[in-house]
């Protein structure tokens, strides 16, 4: 044989024949038909856990030690998105979670799209910090409320009466800073419960709205620590602001 017959032979054998191509097709279609019922799984789970997460509960993931010792950094409480959608406000005592872009922040920071992206579906389920906007704090004040810091035993008083709070770290003060503001309308007071570690109302005094938050831009309320399994337990509201009046009474 000579050269040209074995170059011929060499390319006919090293081109495929059009049945090995479409076994290659067949192939591939068998293996996306085998996970395309997996996929799909994958992509429904997603869904409702996306909109579970923004219309009825979502897991916040705690990032600093503003709350401690009620919420520690790295646990994951649930928040109840529907606390307040159905004409309940919020109340003196509930932990809430809070976009604080116009009070805490005057503008919200700017984020790659795709990176934005991610970090809202990792938020969504717990996996990743909030938004550098989002906050959780303690109601102390709601609107209508005088709130001042501080009686002659350093207690924050609300429409006059002075108010024990348990929940505080150990070892702090109810507030290094003394304040007195009156909350307006439609707007809380809100601090975090490690008043020496917490950036909080009393750090926005000079702000728009005087450190308030609107009442509009609360996301929900905290109502379960479920991770981890040993912090196992219900965000309960204090008897603490039980016997405050209401604004404008005898002691408001």
């Amino acid at each position: 044989m000579d050269t040209d017959d074995q170059l011929q032979e060499r390319d006919r054998t090293a081109e495929p024949t059009e049945g090995t191509a479409e076994r290659s097709r067949s192939r591939r279609w068998r293996d996306w038909r085998t996970w395309r019922p997996y996929a799909l799984i994958a992509a429904v789970s997603l869904t409702v856990v996306m909109l579970v997460s923004t219309f009825v509960v979502q897991p916040f993931l705690i990032p600093s030690g503003s709350m401690e010792n009620t919420l520690r950094p790295g646990d994951r409480v649930l928040v109840n998105k529907l606390a307040y959608r159905f004409g309940d406000q919020p109340r003196r005592g509930d932990v809430v979670v809070f976009d604080g872009t116009g009070s805490f922040d005057q503008e919200a920071p700017s984020e790659n799209p795709v990176l934005g992206l991610l970090r809202a579906v990792g938020s969504a389920v717990g996996l990743a910090e909030p938004a550098r906007t989002d906050y959780i704090k303690r109601v102390v004040g709601i609107g209508g409320d005088r709130v001042t810091c501080c009686d002659k035993r350093g207690r924050i008083e609300v429409n006059g009466r002075a108010v024990d709070e348990p929940y505080l770290h150990p070892g702090d003060a109810p507030s290094q800073v003394r304040f007195d503001i009156v909350v307006p309308e439609g707007r809380l007071w809100v601090m975090g419960d490690h008043r020496s570690d917490s950036r909080d109302s009393r750090d926005h005094l000079g702000a728009p709205g005087g450190g308030t938050v609107p009442v509009d831009k609360v996301i929900g309320r905290a109502e379960w620590i479920g991770w981890p399994l040993d912090r196992l337990s219900s965000v309960s509201r204090p008897s603490t602001f039980d016997r405050v009046p209401e604004p404008g009474g005898p002691h408001g």
